[in-house]
C-alpha cells in the first residue's frame, strides 16, 4: 500500500541506478535510500537520479548527511556550509541566534528542491574535546549551548518543511574512537549522562521528529549498544524521556555495531524498538537482510511516512530569495 514504508534504508554505489539497484529498491522492505558524495555530480544529475528512484517507488524516503564542515555530501552548486562550531562562534561574537534557524531553513530548502526528504541533522553530541569523529560537528562543548543552538536549527528545518533528526543518541562526544572503525566504550554512569550528553534529548524531545541511535557501548547501563538495547530505547528514551517520535539506527555495517551478521543486528534493532535500520556499503548483506525479513515476517509500517518532506521548493526561486541571500552574506563573512 502507498502509505506503508519498508523498514530498511540502503545506499547505491553510483550516480545512476543499476538494474540491481532498481530491483532492490522495488523490494517491499526498502523504505529509504541514503545518498553520499559518490552519488553526486551536479544539481541536474542528482534531481534526475532522485526522480528515477521515485518513479520506481513513491513510498521511499530519500536521505543525506548534509551537516556542514567535514560532513557535506553535496557541494558545487549547493551552499558550502561551515562547521557548526564555526557557526556557533559567529553567533556568539555577533549575538546572532537567528543564524541557526536561517541556515537550517536554507540547507533544508536546497535539499528539498532537488528531491531530498530528510537531512540527518542536527548533531546533538556535546563536544567533550576527546572524540576523533565528532569534534567540530558538534555545535558546542557546552550542554546549554548545544540545546539553545540546535533548538533554533530545528526551528529552521521545520519552517522549511523538513523533519529533524537528533543524533547520535545517547551521545558520541565523550569517547575518542570512531564508531565507523571501532566500538567506542563510555564508562560513565547514567546519572552523569543525564546531566550531560542526554540533556539535549530531554530538553528537545518535543521538537525532535527522529532520533538516531549511536554505536557506543555504555557498560554501566546495558551490555548492548543503544540500537540493540530495549533498556536504552524502550525504558530510557521512550518511557523516562517520554520521546514520541521515530527511532532509527545508525549504519549497521559500521564496526561499532558489534554483533553477528546484519540480519541478526536488524532483528535485534527492531526488537529493541527501532522503527528503521540503515545498512550501507555492503550490498551482499542487504540482500541477505531482505530475505531474512521475509523469513521473520517483518512488514512495512506507516510511521516511516512521517520522515517525508512536507513542502516542494523551486530551486530557481530559492536563488533569489532574500532570506537565502542574507544567510549567504553571513557565511561569506565567516569565511573571510
Amino acid at each position: 500500500m502507498k502509505d506503508l514504508y519498508g523498514r530498511l534504508m540502503i545506499d547505491i554505489n553510483g550516480k545512476n541506478l543499476s538494474e540491481e539497484d532498481k530491483f532492490i529498491i522495488s523490494n517491499k522492505h526498502v523504505g529509504g535510500l541514503i545518498l553520499f558524495s559518490r552519488n553526486f555530480e551536479s544539481f541536474e544529475q542528482l534531481q534526475n537520479l532522485i526522480s528515477e528512484i521515485n518513479s520506481i517507488k513513491e513510498n521511499i524516503v530519500i536521505a543525506v548527511d548534509q551537516e556542514g564542515g567535514r560532513v557535506q555530501r553535496f557541494k558545487n552548486e549547493f551552499l558550502l556550509i561551515p562547521s557548526m562550531q564555526e557557526i556557533s562562534l559567529y553567533a556568539k561574537k555577533n549575538d546572532d541566534m537567528e543564524i541557526f534557524s536561517d541556515l537550517a531553513w536554507l540547507v533544508s530548502s536546497e535539499l528539498m528542491a532537488v528531491g531530498i526528504d530528510i537531512n540527518f541533522a542536527p548533531v546533538l553530541d556535546v563536544d567533550e574535546k576527546t572524540s576523533s569523529i565528532i569534534g567540530d560537528r558538534a555545535f558546542s562543548n557546552s550542554v546549554s549551548e548545544v540545546i539553545a543552538y540546535t533548538s533554533k536549527y530545528i526551528d529552521g528545518m521545520h519552517d522549511a518543511g523538513m523533519k529533524s533528526t537528533g543524533k547520535h543518541f545517547p551521545g558520541h562526544g565523550g569517547v575518542y574512537e570512531d564508531s565507523h572503525l571501532h566500538l567506542p566504550i563510555d564508562n560513565r554512569s547514567k546519572e552523569d549522562l543525564i546531566t550531560s550528553d542526554i540533556k539535549p534529548y530531554i530538553e528537545l524531545k518535543d521538537k525532535l521528529d527522529i532520533v538516531m541511535c549511536g554505536h557506543i557501548l555504555f557498560p554501566e547501563i546495558d551490555p548492548n549498544i543503544p540500537s540493540f538495547s530495549s533498556a536504552w530505547i524502550k525504558d530510557i528514551l521512550k518511557k523516562e524521556l517520554n520521546y514520541q517520535g521515530l527511532i532509527i539506527s545508525d549504519d549497521l555495517s559500521m564496526k561499532g555495531a558489534n554483533g553477528e551478521n546484519c540480519s541478526i543486528k536488524t532483528r535485534d534493532s527492531f526488537q529493541a524498538g527501532c522503527d528503521m535500520v540503515i545498512i550501507c556499503n555492503n550490498r551482499d548483506e542487504v540482500k541477505k537482510v531482505l530475505s531474512f525479513l521475509d523469513d521473520i515476517k517483518i512488514e512495512p509500517i506507516s510511521n516511516i511516512s512521517k520522515m517525508k518532506k512536507t513542502k516542494d521548493v523551486n530551486w530557481d526561486n530559492l536563488q533569489s530569495n532574500q532570506r537565502a541571500l542574507n544567510i549567504k552574506d553571513k557565511l561569506n563573512n565567516i569565511r573571510s
